[in-house]
């Protein structure tokens, strides 16, 4: 099973018909579920204590939905970037080794709290760039859907 962790709903019309669209594709390889966590309201120029507050309110919300047994990769722009096809040999192994659950935590618009990091099993990154956590979900399920094409040497566009 995987399952998709992040904070905040998604509200733009595209972003949930992209999401729909790989949740439906990802249906004949695995089990999908996504949580949303809801998001803390952020003022316009927000001091880093606040910002602080804001990121230990999200975390703890993410955390209410991790189990111990869960496998946990933490989206964080220094985690460890992989191309395609070593994501999805990795996303074997992953499978291969018994890991049961897979989690992948999404923050909102400050990232996550360190608490969330140091808690996960490995961080990875998609970019050395900043996306939008909206735009940040629709990548990670494209990926996913990829990685489980490659691995069944099905044909997928490059």
């Amino acid at each position: 099973m995987i399952k998709i962790l992040c904070v905040g709903k998604i509200k733009e019309k595209f972003y949930r018909d992209a999401l729909a669209e790989y949740e439906k594709r990802l249906s004949r390889y695995c089990k999908l579920q996504i949580i949303e966590v809801s998001d803390e309201k952020t003022p316009e120029k927000c001091p880093e204590a606040m910002t602080q507050q804001i990121l230990e309110k999200e975390a703890s919300r993410l955390r209410a939905h991790i189990r111990d047994t869960d496998y946990v990769i933490a989206l964080a722009i220094k985690g460890r970037a992989y191309d395609s096809p070593a994501f999805a040999k990795h996303m074997e192994s992953l499978a291969v080794s018994g890991a049961g659950t897979i989690v992948f935590v999404i923050g909102g618009s400050f990232g996550l709290h360190n608490s969330i990091l140091c808690q996960s099993d490995e961080q990875i990154s998609f970019s050395d760039m900043t996306f939008p956590h909206q735009l940040m979900r629709v990548i990670l399920l494209e990926q996913i859907y990829r990685s489980w094409r490659i691995r069944n040497h099905e044909p997928y566009h490059k």
